[in-house]
């Protein structure tokens, strides 16, 4: 289960971007940094070492979010949490605008990597790390930080970006069920050699990440099935979603907000048959995108 904002408080706002942070990951914070000050002499580069990586893990997800809207999605809420951050991201669902934005989040960790580079060559030059300790060990950190992040991310299991990125690429030969099914099933290979590795590190933190990766995969796979049953369902071929150009199932999927019965808008001009209701809207069942039912009509073109 993906963290939400229960449990979090909002750090702050930005383009209409809420960045919550998650009450487990002070308690965290004090334990990781705890294990970082044998390795300075002052504390507080301990402490500038934790909030690097919280920078590094913000700007991962920021990442995230602005290529989501960049593609014409919705994304407009992050939460970082022990186990890292969590872009909440809803991009068209197509398997370009879906592939753009995963990877823009990995994309941020190579821009920084020369960053962080360029700054430690750039102290060494100046001379800066000479009798500095503790900075030279801090630009080496950091470095290391973003390095591990991106490989970590980039491990093809689902729902890790890299995971997500595969699960993207398969879509266009196999579709979206089959692609998702594909890369839960390699996820779950891959989460369970993550458990092998906990247990051979004796990491407990490892295998707290495994288990989280594995029980994403397992919900991910039997999601896989409901799509492909969606999938195989009869469809209506002179109405077309604007956002996904999928063509809506004949069959009473729909609901009415007044009368709750079920009927099928397509049928029966959006008019509920059980209480003459007409809807304002019509939701398409396949990418949850509502529009007015004429904009449905196959014949008629966007302009």
């Amino acid at each position: 289960m993906l963290p939400t904002q229960q449990g979090s408080f909002r750090l702050f706002c930005v383009k209409g971007i809420d960045v919550h942070v998650h009450w487990s990951w002070f308690l965290v914070a004090v334990y990781s940094v705890s294990g970082r000050l044998p390795n300075y002499t002052s504390p507080i580069w301990a402490v500038l070492e934790y909030l690097t990586l919280f920078l590094a893990v913000l700007l991962h997800e920021f990442g995230h979010v602005l290529a989501c809207r960049h593609v014409g999605g919705i994304a407009n809420q992050i939460v970082l949490w022990p186990l890292g951050g969590v872009a909440y991201v809803a991009p068209p669902p197509r398997p370009g605008a879906t592939l753009w934005s995963i990877a823009a989040g990995p994309l941020v960790n190579v821009v920084l990597l020369p960053v962080f580079v360029g700054l430690f060559y750039a102290c060494r030059a100046a001379g800066a790390l000479e009798g500095n300790p503790d900075l030279a060990h801090f630009l080496r950190a950091i470095i290391v930080m973003n390095v591990s992040l991106l490989v970590f991310n980039l491990l093809p299991v689902y729902p890790l970006d890299g995971g997500q990125i595969l699960r993207s690429l398969l879509w266009y030969p196999l579709g979206r069920a089959r692609s998702l099914k594909t890369a839960a099933l390699i996820g779950l290979v891959g989460g369970a050699g993550l458990v092998a590795l906990a247990v051979w590190w004796e990491s407990l933190w490892t295998g707290l990440m495994a288990g989280f990766l594995l029980f994403q995969c397992w919900g991910s796979f039997r999601q896989a099935g409901a799509l492909r049953q969606l999938e195989q369902l009869p469809r209506r071929p002179d109405f077309t979603c604007r956002v996904c150009h999928a063509s809506p199932p004949i069959g009473a999927y729909w609901v009415c907000p007044a009368c709750k019965g079920a009927f099928d808008p397509f049928a029966t001009a959006a008019v509920c048959p059980h209480c003459q209701t007409a809807l304002a809207l019509t939701t398409c069942v396949d990418c949850g995108n509502a529009r007015p039912h004429r904009s449905w009509d196959a014949s008629i073109v966007d302009v």
